[in-house]
Parts: C-alpha cells; sequence; structure tokens
C-alpha cells in the first residue's frame, strides 16, 4: 500500500531473494505531486479554502506559509504492515503574493520550497520499491485568478469564481511534481455575519492521467473545501476556525486517491496590516498524499479592509437621564452629578440641614453651620455658651466671658494684664507677673519682687560679702528679677537704688560702704539690659533705719538694699 499506506496483492515469483533482487534493480522515485495543501490566497480567511472577495481597491497582501505534513507517502504489504516510509516528512515554505484590483478581481502566485523532504530510503514491499527523496527542492508555481460576482467584502453571503494553475517547475522524481501543467477551476462562496464567517468551494484538477508505478490512478479530481470561523475580541482582531479540504480522483476512485483532511486554526491580526497564524489537524483517509498529520504557520501582511468593523459596545443605559451612565452611576435610579470618588459619582447633593454645604462633606449635616478650615467641623453651627463672640472650638476660656488674643492659649478667656497666665480676676497681683499659689491671696503675685506706685519691693535682700560691696552669687537670681521688673514696666522712667547699712562701724566708713554697694547693684542691673539713664545709685550710710540697731534683728533690717520710684511716665505694656 502506498498512500499514506498502498496495499498490492501478491504476485506469484520464482523465490523470495529474485524478488527482492529484482525489487532493489528497479527502485525509483516518482514523479507525483504529492502535495495536498494548496494554501489560499494572502489576504484569504482560511489557510486553505479560498474565500469568494478580493480584499480591497489595488491593494496588495503577501507572506509567507509553512507547511509540514507528516507520513503523506506510506509503503505496506497485503496484510496492512508497514514496508516504511517512502515521505516521512515533507515540509514546504510558501511565498504568497496577491493583488485585489478594483474590490473585485484577485490575482495570486505562490511559488513553494521545499525544506525538509526525506523518507526511509529504500523501501520495498512485495514487488514494489521506492526511493525515499533527500533534501529540498522547487514546487510547482502555481497562479491564480479570482473575480468577485455577487456580494460585497463583508456581506454574509458572496459568490465568486476562480482558479489555480500550476506550472512544472518542480524538482523532478521527489514527489513535487508530476511535471505537467495542470488546473483547477473553482466555484466560491462565503461571507461573514457578525462575529459569524464561512467559506465553501469546489471545483475540478485537470492535469494528465497518470498513475504511482501503474497501481493508483492519479488523473483528473473532484475537489472541495469548507470552513468556519469566529472572530473574538472588542477590535474582532482574533479569529478562531475549522476547515476541511477533500479530493477524489474521477478515474478508478479509491481509498489510495481519495484524500480528505482538516485544520483547527487560529488568526491573530496583531495590528491592522499584521495577521499571524498557526494551525493543525489530521488526515482521515489513507489516499496518497494525505498524511497522518498537519501543521501549518502563516505571517501576512494583510490590510484590513474593514471586514473586521471597529467594535462598538452596546449603549448603555442611564435610568435617571442624568448623562452618567448605569455602570457607574453610584445612584442610577437618582439624577446626580460627577463626583471623584465612584462611591458618589452620578447621586445627588444632599444638604438636610439646607447650610449649603453637602453632607458628606458636612461635619453636622443636621444642624445648620458655617464654613471651616477644620474637617470635623466644617458646616457645624458656632457655639459659645460664655456669649463672648469667641467660638467655643477656639476658646480657651469656654465658660468664662474673654478677649480675643493672639495667644491661643489665652484667646477667648479673661484679661491677664501682666501676662502670666492668671486672669486678672483670679490674679492677687494682676499687674505684677507670678508663680501660682494655693493661697488665693498669693496667687499670680511675684515670690521676689513686687511693684508698688513708689518702690520695687524686694522680699529678700541683697547678700554682699562681709564689709565689701561684692554681690554674693545667691543674689544673682534676685538682680534677676529685679531687671525684669523693670523691663516688663517701662513707664518706670527712674529708679533710686539706696544703700544702707547699720551702726557697727564708722560713719564715714558706713557712707563709703552703702554708696559702693548702691553702685555694684546699679552696675549689675545695667549688665542685665537696663539702661543708665534709668538708674541711679546712692548711698544712705546709717541715716536712715529702719530697725533697732541695739539688736542684731534690728540691725540686719537696716543692711538693705531698696528700689525707690522717682519718676513715672504713662503706664504701657512691653
Amino acid at each position: 500500500m502506498v498512500g499514506r499506506k498502498l496495499i498490492v496483492g501478491p504476485i506469484v515469483i520464482a523465490s523470495l531473494a529474485l524478488v527482492v533482487v529484482e525489487t532493489a534493480s528497479t527502485a525509483s522515485a516518482q514523479n507525483v505531486d504529492l502535495p495536498r495543501f494548496d494554501p489560499s490566497a494572502a489576504g484569504d480567511r482560511f489557510f486553505g479554502v479560498p474565500s469568494p472577495y478580493a480584499a480591497g481597491e489595488v491593494t496588495p497582501h503577501g507572506g509567507i506559509v509553512l507547511d509540514y505534513a507528516h507520513n503523506p507517502l506510506v509503503l505496506a504489504s497485503a496484510d496492512g504492515e508497514s514496508a516504511g516510509a517512502v515521505v516521512e516528512h515533507q515540509m514546504f515554505l510558501h511565498a504568497n503574493l496577491t493583488l485585489s484590483i478594483v474590490d473585485r478581481v484577485l490575482i495570486n502566485v505562490d511559488m513553494p520550497f521545499a525544506l525538509v523532504n526525506m523518507g526511509d530510503g529504500v523501501v520495498a514491499s512485495n514487488d514494489l520499491a521506492f526511493v525515499s527523496p533527500d533534501g529540498g527542492g522547487f514546487g510547482d508555481l502555481r497562479a491564480g485568478l479570482r473575480v468577485r460576482l455577487h456580494g460585497e467584502y463583508a456581506d454574509p453571503f458572496q459568490i465568486g469564481l476562480g482558479g489555480y494553475v500550476w506550472f512544472p517547475t518542480g524538482t523532478d522524481g521527489d514527489y513535487i511534481t508530476n511535471a505537467s501543467v495542470r488546473g483547477q477551476p473553482q466555484v466560491l462562496l462565503g461571507g461573514l455575519a457578525g462575529r459569524f464567517l464561512w467559506t465553501v468551494m469546489v471545483g475540478a484538477t485537470l492535469k494528465s492521467v497518470d498513475s504511482l508505478d501503474d497501481q493508483v490512478s492519479l488523473g483528473h479530481q473532484f475537489v472541495w473545501g469548507a470552513g468556519v470561523g469566529c472572530l473574538l475580541g472588542g477590535a474582532r482582531n482574533v479569529q478562531i476556525g475549522v476547515e476541511s479540504s477533500g479530493a477524489m480522483t474521477l478515474q478508478d476512485p479509491s481509498k489510495e486517491n481519495t484524500n480528505i483532511e482538516a485544520l483547527a486554526g487560529i488568526k491573530w491580526r496583531i495590528v491592522r496590516f499584521l495577521e499571524v497564524g498557526g494551525g493543525a489537524g489530521p488526515g482521515f483517509t489513507s489516499g496518497i498524499g494525505t498524511p497522518d498529520v498537519r501543521s501549518v504557520f502563516s505571517l501576512m501582511y494583510t490590510p484590513d479592509v474593514d471586514e473586521r468593523p471597529p467594535y462598538v459596545p452596546p449603549k448603555p443605559l442611564d435610568r435617571d437621564k442624568d448623562k452618567i451612565m448605569d455602570d457607574v452611576d453610584a445612584c442610577p435610579d437618582e439624577r446626580g452629578i460627577a463626583h471623584n470618588d465612584p462611591q458618589k459619582h452620578g447621586c445627588p447633593i444632599r444638604d438636610r440641614d439646607h447650610d449649603g454645604f453637602a453632607d458628606d462633606l458636612d461635619a453636622c449635616p443636621d444642624e445648620a453651620g458655617v464654613a471651616s478650615t477644620d474637617k470635623v467641623k466644617h458646616g457645624c453651627p458656632l457655639r459659645d455658651r460664655d456669649d463672648d463672640m469667641i467660638a467655643d472650638d477656639v476658646d480657651t476660656c469656654p465658660d468664662l466671658a474673654g478677649l480675643a488674643s493672639e495667644d491661643p492659649k489665652q484667646h477667648g478667656c479673661p484679661a491677664d494684664s501682666d501676662g502670666d497666665g492668671f486672669a486678672d480676676d483670679v490674679d492677687a497681683c494682676p499687674r505684677e507677673k507670678g508663680v501660682d499659689d494655693p493661697a488665693p491671696s498669693k496667687r499670680g503675685c511675684p515670690r521676689a519682687v513686687r511693684v508698688t506706685e513708689t518702690e520695687i519691693v524686694i522680699l529678700e535682700q541683697v547678700q554682699f560679702d562681709t564689709g565689701k560691696a561684692t554681690i554674693k552669687s545667691a543674689s544673682k537670681a534676685l538682680l534677676d528679677a529685679v531687671a525684669q521688673v523693670l523691663d516688663e514696666h517701662p513707664e518706670i522712667e527712674l529708679v533710686e537704688i539706696q544703700g544702707h547699712t547699720d551702726n557697727r562701724a564708722a560713719k564715714a566708713l558706713n557712707q563709703k560702704l552703702s554708696e559702693r554697694r548702691a553702685q555694684s547693684v546699679a552696675d549689675a542691673l545695667m549688665q542685665r539690659g537696663i539702661e543708665r539713664a534709668r538708674l541711679v545709685a546712692r548711698g544712705y550710710g546709717l541715716d536712715k533705719p529702719v530697725g533697732d540697731n541695739a539688736t542684731e534683728e534690728g540691725r540686719e533690717k537696716n543692711r538693705r538694699v531698696q528700689f525707690v520710684v522717682l519718676k513715672k511716665g504713662e503706664t504701657k505694656k512691653r
């Protein structure tokens, strides 16, 4: 059997050895047009079944097709046992060019090149012997013509007439060509309906009547093909489909000269002018040239001629007529407005308290309020429990009527004239900076220095080294406090710093010591930033005692420094 298998009846011979010798001596390759796959014209919808249209007006199409067939010609004995593959692997590269003219006429040229064409060598069975091809070669040049008779390019029903003519350019003796001119007229039907496409071809191959080693007739053939497919994707740029083709010899038809096979494949239009495809399928008969499996690959330049219209999705619904489609409208049954938040997009602005602030931004959606830069207060009413016209949310003393202040800690609180943090109404010394004290009579009063109308009273004495005008370090904090008071009371324009002593030394000595001590204090205050013009230092020696010099306690009171206010101007705060 040759074909995929050609079964040959037994022939009586003198001896098996004689048959083998004779077989080997008569083994030869054949001029047989074994290839059964004819690629469609570039631009057609299927791999091997031609379409009835012409794709475009003066539009070129072209590319390559790889076609591989496995076991297209196998020799077997009468009992069906395989004797070997005459042709086991056959692969062609087709250069395929098409020109569509005036949207109705198409011409095509296809040139096949055998890249792989080989078998098992010398294959013999009974009295038959065949030599396998070894290597590549040329196939028969094919020219084609097609005319569209009915239907436009993308119509669901089209009719066309076409045909191929093969010229014997193939390599002799390699099971590629029958070394003669042959032709194939065709009637073509097909169409495109939405995403569904289809094609049917019927025709006849007319060629010289010959046979394979006088065993199988290989003359004129009746040929047919059909394909169906579907376009996928929003742009309809992916096609899946199945197709089948076949041929039956008209003289002495048999299973050895009947071919039927199928392909399932996919084509993907990568861009509008470039398409790549691939497919594979089985052979269903044992006819000569029918492989047990065939695979194809194509890469085509084929401009899209609008047979795939741009995908237009169904128009979305808009039930509430707000021009925001239901599929993105968070409130499809309420007219609304656009919003960046998908959960609010298409929803109406809701304002339950009618204060002009949308509920989704209103921190108090059920109470009319005012704007605020603080999100947690925006849209909330101003609350002012102490009626001081300062909203409770910024009023440091929301239950005490107060005054506005740039200091957030004092804003809305009663006045604090001396700025010590104690409001005047609870400050026992409202004109002097002080400290806290559990006794209300001392709260807000200084502990070291107090100010009266006539004097800056120090509550502890400046300490000097005995018999000297040197101020002890223990008194530095006291003088800091005196300097601060003078700085905070610029209305005190002139202060007399008085030095006083007890009577334990000579009067002249005490006078000098009191003057020097008064000057030391003045110098210390100037070092702390007090202007010289505001200070005058005077020593009074033992002339102005305030205690009894006869007692130690009295003498301690007399050893003192006093700060007497000599001149005051208009009261002002620095």
